[in-house]
């Protein structure tokens, strides 16, 4: 397993220069990011206030009528700890250093949850279902929620990049973790104290930038040797671009103080690249970069066709982009990698002949440019489609080789810069929504199985907290479905390492096979997410007794050729949503799948076929995507995949 781990983490292509602590910057007097207006804090636990300040000078709290006081260590380090309080406020906080005196209002003291994980945890609500709604019906001011920013470091830090708290209304919450907050605001109709919210989740993330090097089983030696070789390989990156395009941008040519310079009409072009579209650029010769980049093409109309307007189809654009037409801007997104950009062009800004195209698009991370399948860059005139040019003029506007690029896949710098500075904060418990990105082939996923609890045990021993509830979306059913049942599946063998970790106390799970979508890695369903994670927390965080799971496998009997199925979490009995019961696959010793009937009997479930006359495994929603498994108890909890072999 660690020989498989190790050889997994000198694959990952991945860069980073030096990222250097900026404790230097906390020499004069500084506060935890955490301790600012709007703050919750962990009830019935003590409460650390802590910051920097010159060594050996004396910093007093005053919360509640109460003056504590502390001397800034060697390492400027002080910190004060408030007693254990009930829940409540709001509250006021002083904090005098010196001359300088700073006022922390409206503080909240109730349950602090740590929301961790990649893009389907940090997906906002704006970009979740019914957002218009639920945005405009927010009036929840006892929750808060806290971004910390994408960041990362080679050593662990003491200090956050950025971050302040909001509350939990019209003007904010669109920008909250949509999972978190609808787990909070489900979480806040049965227990009645104000939840604040930690965000600290990065898209595209793996599990090992999330853990430190003695969760991972490293030794400084192996972390050093990877980080080496990555370096090398950004400088590699680099050279390459530079002899491509010669010196590199470091502002963005294209675009001056909002002048779309490279938009105009009468843009000579005629020394840029050619790049094909749809493609990512990085399979065009420009592997590694990320930045601006500014393509151009041209498309003509009639004098009729440019007083009608069109439409413009650019596919999937990695990652935002502004189009022009004739130098008009006509739509802009951003962030939105996966959304295919259809934009309706005015008249006005149109014209007889040739017209000119300019979309300037921006990539953070990963993959850039324009992508997606072919029909979905088109010209829409009278609604007919027509395609656009098969390449396109290409032009390198601000060269960013990976700033931030692929730190969310080394293993250590998101632990080190977004996790570690908040270890000092008292906590409820982990919400967790991760594991897309090590599932991308059958030995990551079950490596998993090792890697998931080493670092839930690790997070409980850094907070101090060793029966710390932590609880996880497992991931949702998505990619084509199986006309037959498949001989293996990534993202199952991903659940059952995520289910198997439910061996670790004060943990749960929530399933998610019923609310995915085929080509979307992103359901925009995520108040289910959220309620089913506030039931798991119910149970688990709050101890109270109630159905908090769908059901669970726990043995089988083989009869007459049948498979009886038992289980866990029956609740109120076992039911089916939706037509027949399926999701079933059956086999015998040559241990080919077949899809199997089914019928519910009381609370067993039996299950055949005909194909199968001596069955020897069964497995349930077994599949990328189990579109047709449709098995729940009364309380509308979906049962959990499995298989009974190995």
């Amino acid at each position: 397993m660690m020989r498989f781990l190790l050889f997994l983490m000198l694959m990952l292509a991945l860069s980073f220069p030096a990222c250097k602590s900026n404790i230097e910057s906390t020499a004069g007097f500084q506060l935890s990011r955490l301790i600012s207006d709007g703050m919750v804090m962990q009830r019935e636990a003590e409460v650390p206030v802590w910051g920097w300040a010159t060594p050996g000078e004396t910093v007093s709290v005053t919360f509640d009528g109460q003056t504590f006081s502390a001397e800034a260590d060697a390492d400027s380090t002080w910190m004060v700890k408030l007693p254990a309080m009930d829940a409540g406020g709001p509250h006021e906080m002083t904090i005098q250093h010196a001359d300088t005196t700073v006022q922390v209002h409206d503080i909240l003291i109730g349950d602090v949850w740590v929301a961790s994980g990649q893009s389907n945890m940090e997906w906002v609500v704006a970009e979740a279902n019914d957002a218009e709604a639920e945005i405009a019906a927010a009036n929840h001011p006892a929750i808060r929620h806290f971004k910390v920013p994408q960041s990362w470091s080679e050593t662990p830090e003491v200090t956050l990049a950025g971050g302040a708290w909001e509350k939990a209304d019209p003007e904010h919450v669109g920008e909250f973790t949509a999972v978190g907050y609808y787990f909070a605001r489900a979480l806040r109709e049965e227990v009645d104290v104000p939840i604040g919210l930690l965000n600290t989740s990065w898209g595209g993330s793996r599990i090992e930038p999330w853990m430190s090097a003695e969760m991972l089983g490293m030794g400084e030696g192996g972390l050093d040797q990877i980080l080496e070789q990555e370096r090398a390989r950004e400088d590699a990156i680099r050279e390459r671009v530079r002899e491509r395009i010669g010196t590199l941008p470091t502002e963005d040519q294209g675009l001056v103080n909002g002048d779309a310079r490279w938009a105009a009409t009468d843009l000579d072009d005629s020394d840029w690249f050619t790049m094909p579209v749809p493609a990512l650029w990085e399979s065009a010769g420009f592997e590694g970069m990320d930045g601006v980049a500014w393509y151009r093409t041209t498309f003509d109309l009639s004098e009729e066709e440019a007083q009608q307007g069109i439409t413009l189809g650019l596919g999937m654009i990695d990652d935002s982009d502004i189009t022009w037409v004739n130098g008009v801007e006509v739509g802009r997104m951003d962030n939105a990698w996966n959304q295919a950009r259809v934009y309706e062009v005015p008249a006005s800004a149109l014209q007889a002949g040739e017209n000119v195209l300019a979309v300037r698009v921006e990539d953070f991370q990963g993959g850039g440019g324009i992508a997606g399948p072919r029909d979905t860059v088109f010209l829409q005139v009278n609604g007919e489609k027509r395609s656009l040019p098969d390449e396109w003029r290409f032009m390198v506007g601000r060269v960013s080789i990976a700033s931030n690029g692929n730190k969310n896949q080394v293993p250590t710098l998101l632990w080190n810069k977004m996790v570690h500075p908040l270890l000092p904060f008292p906590i409820k418990g982990v919400i967790w929504y991760q594991g897309e990105s090590n599932a991308n082939s059958i030995e990551e996923a079950a490596a998993y199985k090792a890697l998931f609890p080493e670092m839930i045990t690790g997070w409980r021993t850094a907070w101090k907290q060793d029966d710390l509830p932590f609880l996880w979306a497992q991931l949702a059913n998505f990619m084509a479905v199986d006309a037959e049942p498949p001989a293996e599946s990534n993202w199952a063998t991903l659940r059952e390492s995520q289910s198997a970790t439910l061996a670790l106390p004060n943990t749960g799970e929530a399933i998610l096979i019923d609310i995915g979508v085929t080509d979307d890695i992103h359901p925009r369903n995520k108040q289910d997410v959220g309620r089913r994670l506030a039931l798991a927390a119910r149970k688990v965080a709050y101890g109270e007794d109630l159905v908090y799971s769908g059901p669970t496998y726990r043995d089988h009997e083989i009869q007459d050729g049948r498979v009886v199925l038992s289980f866990n979490h029956v609740g109120g009995g076992l039911e089916v949503h939706g037509g027949n019961l399926g999701g079933f696959a059956l086999a015998g010793n040559d241990s080919k799948f077949v899809w199997a009937d089914a019928k519910i009997e009381g609370d067993q479930v039996i299950v055949w076929s005909e194909a199968v006359p001596e069955p020897m495994a069964v497995r349930y929603a077994w599949s990328n995507n189990p579109d047709k498994a449709n098995l729940y108890n009364t309380e509308g909890l979906p049962a959990t995949p499995f298989r009974t072999d190995k």
